[in-house]
């Protein structure tokens, strides 16, 4: 076995292992609430949640993987050194990801993927390796990283509007609903939760196919970029299952440390954040499902009653998220510094 293929097969391993991490990260957002409120046991938000995520890839296409996988030049490159720029972005984002996931933040495995991916391609060949987007962007395309970050740091002011524009409305409409309603937003519960997983398979689920796409282009086993169906369904399964594992601790702080959740709340929160999710696919733009879910309930609070939201832990997750790119940027990088000194580089 020659060492492209070696690396090749450790750095596909290491994806899974990303996924796996995505999974437990996001599925804690994304059944939160519905746990919180008391809508919906655990084990059937999970079920619902990784049934309906495992369906996103393969029923809705995958524009966010084609976006994300193109974003730094690696083809033409030789497969050990590509290998080792993307095996480097994907370590950044799995540490990101285990490290806030131990202290129950909810941060975004997207932005960490990114991020790695900008340093360890900054470190190894500059920032002509990067597809900035800038000039398309002055041409009125979006492409490249400009489009990714707009769509990481668009989406969660559009969850937090879009939240608390539902609020108001579920206020309006169903204030003189007794508590025997109850009943309907319970059931509409399960189409909520079935459709945020549905779309985080749709987007969030797709950044370790895009990798496993740039990978197999760099080693010269495809002429131009492609998502083989084995790929889809590793990448799949891999976040399926880190789903069905949960993050119970970002559990806690999602569904009892933001706000005090009722069944509307929760209905609010997953409507809200499928839409902009659902939005951010149709345009290809990658977004983070965490920060969604969770700035769409910062939304759903600030409309009910703001002095209720615990803003104290609210600030922390932002400082996560502020820090969650240049961070995982710092740790790719350094973890090309070190395969620098490994093997033999250009």
């Amino acid at each position: 076995m020659d060492s492209t293929f070696l690396l090749l097969i450790i750095t596909i391993a290491v994806v899974v292992v990303f996924d796996f991490t995505n999974g437990f990260h996001d599925a804690a957002d994304m059944i939160a609430t519905c746990i919180a409120a008391r809508a919906m046991k655990p084990a059937m938000a999970i079920l619902l949640v990784t049934s309906f995520t495992f369906l996103g890839p393969f029923v809705g296409g995958l524009a966010v993987a084609d976006t994300v996988g193109q974003f730094v030049r690696i083809n033409g490159q030789q497969p050990v050194f590509a290998e080792s720029i993307v095996l480097a972005a994907i370590l950044a984002a799995v540490c990101y990801n285990l490290l806030t996931w131990k202290f129950g933040l909810p941060t975004s495995s997207s932005n960490s993927l990114v991020g790695g991916l900008v340093g360890s391609g900054l470190y190894a060949m500059g920032s002509g390796s990067v597809n900035w987007g800038f000039d398309a962007l002055l041409h009125g395309r979006l492409t490249g990283v400009v489009k990714i970050i707009i769509g990481l740091f668009i989406s969660p002011l559009a969850g937090f509007i879009g939240g608390f524009l539902l609020m108001g409305l579920f206020m309006r409409l169903f204030r003189r609903l007794s508590y025997k309603s109850r009943k309907l937003f319970v059931f509409s519960q399960y189409l909520t939760t079935a459709w945020l997983g549905f779309t985080h398979g749709t987007n969030d689920a797709q950044k370790g196919m895009a990798i496993i796409g740039m990978l197999l282009l760099s080693a010269g086993r495809y002429r131009v970029y492609t998502i083989p169906d084995w790929a889809i369904l590793l990448c799949a399964t891999s976040i399926t299952l880190g789903t069905l594992f949960g993050g119970w601790s970002i559990i806690k702080t999602m569904g009892f440390g933001l706000y005090r959740i009722r069944t509307m709340h929760s209905v609010a929160d997953q409507i809200g954040s499928a839409l902009v999710i659902s939005a951010a696919t149709a345009i290809g733009a990658p977004c983070s499902t965490t920060q969604v879910v969770t700035s769409t309930l910062l939304g759903v609070g600030a409309r009910e009653k703001p002095r209720h939201v615990h803003w104290t832990t609210a600030l922390s997750i932002v400082k996560g998220w502020l820090f969650n790119l240049p961070v995982s940027a710092l740790i790719g990088g350094l973890f090309m510094l070190i395969f620098s000194h490994l093997w033999i580089t250009p």
